[in-house]
């Protein structure tokens, strides 16, 4: 099986824990001294840089989360000046402010030895033409992709997103022989392949999927429609972007890049560190990144660290499926929906509807859905089908701007939706991920 750094990604474990431990005591030291909000938390804790002196010191250090980025918008927790950083991205927030990463030179040559190995352990050389349908400019998707297909030696395609049409020539047109997108539009093409007869023109022979959560069920079905082999790809936007881990061409877990993260298991309750095969929250430490490193990140993902060795012969560890969130944040079509973000928009609207609504996220066509259902009041639901359907109209424009997608809004008649003691269950999540 192809490796793309095999002097690193098949080193034994004694020798990656020691470059890990040496990564991660420079990494807590040069932020200590550079990001304030760090060094006010590890002074909370009397633990200064010279307290850490392994990886098994990494329980000490303090949590960080997504939250520290809003509170710091928009540099306030890099470790690099402006001038010395390169490129910026970012990420939708709860409450319109961005959460904002930034990336050094280095930073970037990293990012794409990230995807170099993830590409090459799908079994990608050089001589594969890449379409890269992932978003690009802020979302890290799309230039993530890019620059990893770029530094393997591959002829990339900067397909973006959309255009459907005009996708599926360019992929019959182009030799495309690699795909990089969601699995949802990836299944989507995959249908619209097939209805326009083109499929048996295609070149293709692998698919990169990631940036939403998608199961086996709908693995099986891409690579039985399209072919090909569909391998799944994680990143985060806070740690890295597209290739924080990847599978192999074994397709049992994804491998982690263990020299630039370390990921821990931790009970989300507790904040204990669980061990490897228990399910919990996934945090992410980034050892070798320059200009926003973070350390103990929660990413509110739930998943597991795989045990055994793989087959491929690589020694990192890996992450299996991400099976769930701890907070309340939805992915829908790649893009991150806060029920918040949602609430704030309809609150604007305070005359004709009331504050009862019910977000309803489905999949359909192996498509996700959105609808956000709405109550009338009863001047509202008395007044004419032209002034409910412009309301209707403005709340669907209104959240089309605030989330980067298209949902449906359906205004339903006073008191239908259900009332609980409780709290109030806002979110159906239809979907079945298998």
């Amino acid at each position: 099986m192809p490796i793309y750094e095999k002097n690193i990604e098949c080193l034994d474990r004694e020798s990656l824990e020691a470059l890990q431990s040496e990564r991660l005591v420079k990494q807590v030291k040069r932020m200590y001294e550079r990001v304030e909000v760090f060094r006010k938390r590890m002074d909370d804790l009397n633990l200064k840089p010279e307290d850490v002196h392994s990886i098994k010191d990494l329980h000490k250090l303090p949590f960080s989360n997504k939250q520290d980025l809003r509170d710091n918008y928009p540099y306030g927790l890099f470790a690099e000046p402006l001038e010395n950083v390169v490129r910026i991205h970012a990420s939708s927030g709860t409450t319109g402010k961005q959460i904002v990463v930034g990336y050094t030179k280095n930073d970037l040559d990293m990012w794409s030895t990230c995807v170099a190995r993830a590409l090459t352990s799908y079994g990608a050389t050089k001589n594969d033409i890449v379409q890269v349908s992932y978003g690009y400019g802020l979302f890290t998707g799309g230039l993530g992709a890019h620059d990893g297909a770029t530094k393997l030696g591959c002829t990339v395609i900067p397909a973006s997103t959309g255009n459907t049409v005009r996708q599926m020539n360019t992929m019959v047109d182009f030799g495309s022989t690699v795909l990089c997108s969601t699995p949802s539009y990836c299944m989507y093409l995959a249908e619209e392949l097939e209805a326009s007869n083109l499929k048996n023109s295609l070149k293709l022979k692998r698919a990169v999927l990631g940036a939403e959560p998608w199961g086996e069920e709908m693995r099986k079905q891409i690579e039985s429609k399209l072919s090909i082999k569909a391998y799944d790809i994680y990143g985060l936007s806070e740690i890295l972007g597209p290739g924080v881990s990847y599978e192999c061409e074994c397709q049992h877990g994804l491998h982690i890049n263990e020299d630039m993260f370390i990921a821990e298991i931790i009970d989300p309750i507790t904040l204990e560190v669980l061990p490897d095969g228990e399910v919990g929250e996934l945090v992410f430490s980034t050892i070798t990144k320059e200009a926003f490193p973070v350390l103990r990140y929660r990413t509110h993902d739930l998943c597991r660290i795989l045990t055994g060795t793989c087959k491929c012969g690589r020694t990192f560890k890996r992450m299996g499926r991400i099976e769930g969130r701890t907070d309340d944040m939805l992915i829908i079509r790649g893009v991150n929906v806060f029920p918040s973000q949602i609430e704030e928009v309809l609150l604007k609207y305070g005359q004709g509807i009331t504050p009862n609504y019910q977000i309803i996220v489905d999949r359909v066509n192996n498509t996700d859905t959105l609808e956000v259902k709405v109550e009338m009041n009863e001047n509202l639901f008395a007044d004419d089908v032209k002034s409910i359907e412009k309301i209707s109209s403005k709340i669907r424009d209104s959240l089309r701007s605030v989330l980067g997608l298209s949902a449906l809004v359906t205004l339903v008649n006073p008191k239908t939706i259900e009332r609980s003691e409780g709290k109030a269950k806002r979110v159906i999540d239809k979907r079945k991920i298998k």
